[in-house]
């Protein structure tokens, strides 16, 4: 037993990342990048060891939510380049720039903020501007309403010196369920596209496709697609997958110890709040992960996990570090043993529904006193 792997660890599949990779550039036409977002530590992946392979495998760029994530990876020698999705103050301009970070921006103040720190540094910074074609988070509103007047503030910040406008880009709310308001979104898109350049805006990269477009809509690549959760080997919904979907691979298997087995009698109450009362003589095991590991509280009494050859069910309310499974009918199980809390056995999107949750949330909430563990 490796000392990783004495309480609860997550293993992380860096061949099924190839794999995943693999499988979306081979659906990208001649000449469309591929970045790979790997803010919130990669999904709970890890980012910096993630980065290092999707930059081994030939990736264009990386994403991350905040500048912090972004000096992370580039302290640890990540040359690709990286785009900061989320908002940046333009008093880390100077960051920005030191460390060669692009950055979304989403409004016109933000841009002559960073227009004038770049102007003053006496360089350039790297630049994608935000379109909000129907998200309503962060950018530029694009409806037919305020289209013409967002255009002619683009064109202003285009302007702007000390800027290298690299990009434009716009986000789907809803490309894994509705497809008439994806094409909604995606024209508005297109019709300031062709608003933009008219007055002489043009980009380097366009790009708005997601996991869910991505897989769904091959119209909305342009010169570059973001998948994200699939890109680990989730699907963004069921009905993404289909019957003729690309085969991805999870990256993550989240296993535990059993650190405990013992007989209990029917009648006893089990675990905080007595919620659940044994109806039979029960042998319960006491696994090493609680909710501080990842695991959603709100499946306490119906968690499933494979320990032992079969699967077993969490009993009582999950605790903070601990919880208890009944393997009454698994007379194999014992001390030291491997239990299996995602993974091949237990897919993530089972307990993802039983949780009333999406992967993504669940992949992200895996905590960080958690080893990952990479197998290549």
């Amino acid at each position: 037993m490796e000392k990783a792997q004495r309480r609860t660890w997550a293993e992380i599949d860096l061949k099924a990342l190839e794999h995943n990779y693999h499988t979306f550039r081979a659906m990208l036409p001649q000449g469309c990048k591929l970045l790979a977002p790997v803010k919130a530590d990669a999904y709970g992946h890890g980012a910096v060891a993630v980065s290092r392979k999707l930059e081994e495998l030939g990736a264009d760029y990386l994403a991350v939510a905040c500048l912090d994530e972004g000096i992370e990876l580039r302290k640890a020698g990540i040359a690709l380049p990286i785009l900061i999705l989320g908002y940046t103050d333009p008093v880390w301009a100077d960051e920005l720039m030191e460390y060669g970070l692009s950055q979304g921006i989403f409004n016109e103040d933000g841009a002559r903020a960073l227009s004038q720190a770049a102007v003053k540094a006496g360089k350039t910074l790297t630049v994608h501007m935000k379109a909000d074609t129907g998200m309503s988070r962060l950018g530029l509103l694009c409806d037919e309403a305020d289209l013409k007047q967002t255009v002619e503030t683009m064109e202003r910040m285009y302007q702007l010196p000390g800027l290298r406008w690299e990009g434009i880009f716009t986000h789907f709310s809803d490309a894994d369920g509705s497809e008439e308001y994806t094409m909604l979104q995606f024209t508005r898109f297109l019709e300031l596209l062709d608003r933009l350049k008219e007055r002489g805006v043009t980009f380097e990269i366009r790009h708005c496709a997601a996991s869910a477009a991505v897989l769904n809509y091959p119209c909305t690549y342009l010169d570059m697609i973001r998948p994200g959760i699939s890109l680990y080997g989730h699907y963004p919904a069921p009905e993404c997958e289909g019957l003729d979907g690309p085969g991805l691979k999870a990256m993550m298997t989240l296993k535990s110890r059993v650190i405990s087995v013992k007989k209990v009698p029917a009648g006893t109450a089990v675990s905080y709040g007595r919620i659940h009362t044994l109806e039979r003589d029960t042998k319960l095991a006491v696994l090493s992960a609680g909710y501080a590991d990842g695991l959603p509280r709100r499946c306490s009494d119906k968690l499933q996990v494979w320990v032992g050859g079969g699967r077993a069910t969490v009993v009582g309310r999950i605790c903070m570090d601990l919880c208890m499974v009944d393997v009454t009918d698994l007379p194999d199980v014992k001390p030291g043993d491997a239990a299996e809390i995602y993974g091949p056995h237990v897919p993530l999107e089972e307990t993802a529904e039983m949780a009333n949750t999406i992967q993504h949330e669940l992949l992200c909430a895996v905590g960080k006193r958690v080893p990952r563990i990479y197998l290549d």
